[in-house]
């Protein structure tokens, strides 16, 4: 009996996001996600149609799962504001031991943002759902005097976006932890 068809497909779909997240769509060819996966090329096309499919896939997990984890912080109404903003500076800082460095989202906006208006449409709609959490929470600690309410919610919201994202473009390009760790805290500074 062989093991139930779910399984596989998430076990997959993982190995897949990691594979794309640290070589990018295109340097990515289908051999290599046959070992990153464990599936017979077959097997690829049978469950994901192919290899632009289990990219959107993977990407959707991923887009899933960082805002679930952002609603869930964000969320936490007993931890300071300040500190949960910080712990998202710190994700980008220091990421999970097993994450290829940068960020899955900024690496696929970077590769088809300008040329692919589909995988474009849900790049923004991810943005836009993490700018919401981010600015409803914002204007939460701006009503409880943690922020300064004379500062624009909406724009620190935007901020916060750039700024984690500058943070993993930059260990994406090498930076050392000391540099990204200077980042957030200018970052926090600002805030």
């Amino acid at each position: 009996m062989g093991r139930p068809r779910k399984f596989e497909e998430r076990r997959a779909v993982e190995a897949a996001m990691r594979a794309f997240w640290a070589a990018g769509y295109e340097a990515t060819s289908t051999q290599e996600l046959c070992e990153a996966t464990g599936l017979a090329r077959s097997s690829v096309y049978n469950t994901f149609a192919g290899k632009r499919e289990l990219f959107l896939t993977a990407l959707a997990h991923y887009m899933d799962d960082r805002a679930a984890r952002l609603v869930r912080l964000m969320e936490d109404g007993g931890t300071p504001l300040r500190e949960r903003l910080r712990i998202v500076l710190d994700w980008a800082v220091e990421p999970d031991e097993d994450d290829p460095a940068g960020c899955f989202v900024v690496n696929a906006t970077v590769e088809f943002g300008p040329r692919d208006p589909d995988i474009a449409e849900r790049l923004e709609r991810h943005r836009r759902e993490r700018f919401a959490v981010l600015k409803a929470a914002i204007e939460d600690g701006m009503r409880a005097g943690e922020i300064d309410a004379r500062k624009d919610a909406a724009a620190l919201a935007h901020f916060v976006i750039a700024a984690v994202n500058g943070i993993q473009v930059a260990a994406r390009g090498g930076a050392d932890r000391a540099t990204l760790q200077s980042i957030a805290d200018t970052a926090m500074h600002s805030i």
